[in-house]
């Protein structure tokens, strides 16, 4: 009748089939859940703020406290967050500079609080920053099992560093 190839090939590609459909709707069940992340960002002390090699640069520490605990779903396998300084200069309509990031591999650390320096440098190229009114940006990357990656902000208004270097 049939060799035994043509058997085992018709298995395995029925097998991989039903594979790809699962992974499909598992990616498209994706779009029904609605996430409500919150999250809130202060400014406990700006520690210094100072011109270097003609750049401006600042080092702050903050208090972030987030709930993002609704942007797991039994398809994420884990979640990039990171908060980005937000401003604009005459040169250019949006600067953003990173502050701080961390990886959530899991929804059981996905309600966090931390009090933490900027982790990485907040330098603008030149003296724009002195006075500047600026957005911290909670922005996060939610990577699924399975799909395709999508990504928002929660955008965090009403931050001033000082007109003078200290």
């Amino acid at each position: 009748m049939h060799s035994f190839g043509f058997r085992a090939n018709a298995v395995l590609t029925f097998g991989i089939t039903i594979l790809a459909f699962i992974c499909a709707m598992a990616s498209v069940s994706d779009n029904f859940n609605s996430p409500r992340p919150s999250a809130e960002i202060q400014i406990l002390n700006i520690n210094w703020f100072q011109k270097q090699h003609g750049n401006d640069e600042a080092s702050l520490t903050m208090n972030i406290t987030a709930d993002l605990q609704s942007l797991f779903t039994w398809n994420t396998k884990q979640v990039f967050v990171f908060i980005a300084a937000e401003y604009e200069t005459p040169k250019n309509a949006l600067n953003q500079v990173s502050l701080w990031d961390a990886i959530i591999p899991a929804k059981e650390h996905a309600k966090f609080w931390v009090q933490t320096a900027n982790k990485y440098r907040f330098v603008d190229q030149g003296n724009n920053l002195r006075g500047k009114h600026f957005n911290l940006t909670l922005h996060w990357h939610v990577m699924p099992k399975t799909g395709k990656m999508f990504a928002n902000k929660l955008v965090i208004p009403g931050y001033r560093l000082p007109e003078e270097y200290r």
